[in-house]
């Protein structure tokens, strides 16, 4: 088997150990299991992607896009989940494929240049992500217990490095306590929708028939989008299935997509669900009570006032577990980003006390966290062109891909993605720009 790495050339020996300790090939990985036993080894990695889709900043464009525009923009998150099921599949497929990563495969096929303009954007964008989380765990500790916002920011820094140290043992503890935090936001907002008890008729007007009114709800619109289909998370499917399971021909590595897929459709539709219901309550609760959430603290107090106590609480915990979980998603995607397309890394505990650095001074400064997180998730979709377009054309490439190249109907539907999320982003560059 392919020694290689995706610690390899970083300097990196956590990353290193780690790969040597996950890394199995097909016949391993199976063993003897039959059945959905078989499926057990491959399940994980989009655990870990979907958690960038359930991130803090999706908490605050769904809140705000429920509570003013009701169930109207519900067909967005619809629309999202399935664009990112498409587009983590490819990703999964890329790494599989060629046992590289995106920025791996660009580097090896782009100008020099090229490479280095798209790294630049990918760490502006891991800072956004980065901004979303950490914010929004610190948040999640001053709703919950009263702390103040920058000794609240001081615990999450200290936690994110705990998460940190899960990976010393390789990927797979970082994955189960990952899925596990997960749960925790599912049972708060499964708890919520029930309390809410939403309308169905307008709900499923929402989820099946498109549309907009005004300028604000096509903003809101981009933020779900970027806060859904999330571009470092494009970059780290790839890195999470390089060297996990490997295919040593062409059957094998069919066999290890079509379970991975499988993965990526279970991880991404817990997600969606948990997108759609974070929207649903905000329309149930707020929108019908012509209440406008711009702050979370306010939902968060609107949530005990109109619920209970115990609903301001899940809330909260919702809140802490997302940002906590995710934060150890951006630090990672900033490494595949830095080492696949300069050759270059630094430490990884090193990088989260960097991306530390933007929040706090945002949380000194009194900046509203809140629109810190939806303006963040702006600018993240602007990435997501940036790392769809060049995954769109490698895994269309049949001496790349193999096998697992895509099908003209994949590339055809990847192409429509592109163009919507780009004619979406020129549309708001203009609106923000000259409106």
């Amino acid at each position: 088997m392919d020694k290689t790495l995706l610690g390899k050339n970083t300097g990196n020996p956590v990353l290193q150990k780690k790969k040597r300790i996950d890394s199995q090939t097909y016949v391993e990985a199976l063993g003897k299991r039959k059945g959905l036993k078989r499926l057990l080894p491959f399940l994980g990695p989009a655990f870990i992607a979907a958690v960038a889709y359930i991130d803090p900043g999706n908490f605050a464009t769904n809140i705000q896009a429920g509570s003013q525009f009701g169930y109207m923009l519900l067909w967005v998150i619809f629309a999202s989940n399935l664009m990112a099921i498409l587009i983590q599949s490819l990703s999964a497929k890329l790494g599989i494929a060629t046992g590289r990563n995106l920025p791996e495969v660009a580097r090896d096929h782009f100008p020099k240049w090229a490479s280095m303009g798209l790294w630049i954007q990918g760490e502006l964008i891991v800072m956004a992500t980065d901004l979303a989380e950490f914010i929004g765990a610190a948040l999640g500790l001053y709703l919950i217990f009263g702390i103040p916002m920058l000794p609240s920011a001081i615990i999450t820094a200290v936690a994110s490095f705990l998460i940190l140290e899960l990976q010393r043992k390789g990927f797979r503890p970082l994955e189960a306590v990952i899925a596990g935090m997960v749960l925790v936001v599912v049972f708060a907002f499964g708890i919520q929708v029930f309390y809410a008890q939403p309308e169905m008729a307008p709900l499923m007007k929402g989820l099946f028939v498109p549309g907009f009114d005004g300028v604000s709800s096509v903003l809101l619109a981009a933020g779900i989008l970027g806060a859904t289909v999330m571009p470092h998370a494009i970059y780290l499917h790839s890195a999470l299935t390089q060297r996990r399971i490997v295919g040593e021909n062409e059957v094998e590595k069919k066999e290890i997509y079509k379970f991975e897929f499988i993965d990526i459709l279970i991880a991404m539709l817990i997600a969606g669900a948990i997108n759609a219901s974070m929207l649903i309550v905000a329309s149930a609760l707020f929108n019908t009570n012509g209440i406008v959430i711009e702050d979370l603290d306010v939902a968060f107090n609107h949530f005990e006032i109109l619920l209970s106590p115990t609903a301001a609480i899940l809330f909260g915990v919702g809140l802490l577990s997302a940002g906590l979980s995710s934060s150890s998603v951006g630090t990672l995607s900033g490494d595949v980003i830095m080492q696949g397309y300069i050759k270059r890394s630094i430490n990884l505990y090193l990088r989260r006390f960097i991306t530390i650095i933007p929040p706090l001074v945002i949380i000194i400064a009194g900046i509203n966290p809140t629109r810190a997180l939806v303006i963040s998730q702006v600018i993240l979709s602007f990435g997501i062109a940036f790392a769809l377009v060049p995954l769109i054309i490698f895994t269309s490439r049949k001496k790349l891909m193999g096998s697992l190249v895509n099908k003209k109907i994949t590339t055809y539907a990847s192409w429509v993605i592109a163009a919507i999320i780009i004619v979406l982003n020129i549309f708001l560059l203009y609106q923000i720009l000259f409106a």
